[in-house]
């Protein structure tokens, strides 16, 4: 397989899931992808939204979105998610659509505010970086521990692993919702994890 992203981006969290899975695959680096050139040429070509990550699989098929290919892949391997038809995979399945569905946008929205509202770019950063931090707060409410699902770690781990990492970075998280980053903090020790947050925390 090949993994089309950015050291430090969303494609972290497809990497997680990859080692978790015990998955083999070719990083290719697109950095600068977001301004024309050839990094934004080459994930063009398997990707023509241009966005990361853009995982190709072995069979050539591309996929995309952090959720659909969570999905894909606890199909193919354990410890992704919890077994199908428990309590816990109902949540898995909420909380995964959740994060995508609300605290995906305030990242494509606050981080590139000239887009979306030129006049008022300062407000719109302000106010989605503002209404993350109340999201986050919500989760931290939902997730249990020593992991978000309970004793068995799972992707939603991974991506709270990473995302404690961006806006509004790990200061906030320690302070104001310090179970969540508790779980990161236990993810990141997990041997398939080390390596990628490694690979990642020098972006």
């Amino acid at each position: 397989m090949q993994l089309y992203g950015v050291r430090g981006w969303g494609s972290a969290i497809t990497e997680g899931m990859l080692a978790r899975a015990g998955q083999s695959y070719d990083f290719i680096d697109v950095e600068g992808f977001d301004r024309p050139g050839p990094a934004r040429d080459r994930l063009a070509a398997v990707n023509p939204l241009v966005q990361v990550p853009a995982l190709v699989l072995d069979d050539g098929t591309v996929m995309t979105e952090t959720a659909a290919i969570a999905l894909h892949l606890s199909d193919q391997a354990p410890g992704l998610a919890p077994e199908i038809g428990t309590p816990e995979r109902s949540r898995f399945y909420r909380l995964l659509i959740w994060l995508v569905a609300n605290v995906y946008p305030t990242f494509t929205y606050g981080d590139y505010p000239e887009r979306w509202a030129p006049s008022a770019t300062g407000e719109l950063e302000a106010s989605t970086h503002r209404y993350r931090e109340t999201l986050y707060r919500w989760l931290e409410d939902q997730v249990a521990e020593p992991f978000a699902l309970g004793d068995e770690p799972c992707a939603l781990d991974i991506y709270i692993a990473v995302m404690v990492t961006w806006r509004p970075r790990t200061p906030w998280f320690e302070q104001n919702t310090p179970k969540l980053m508790r779980i990161a903090e236990r993810t990141r020790r997990m041997p398939p994890m080390a390596a990628v947050m490694a690979a990642n925390s020098e972006a």
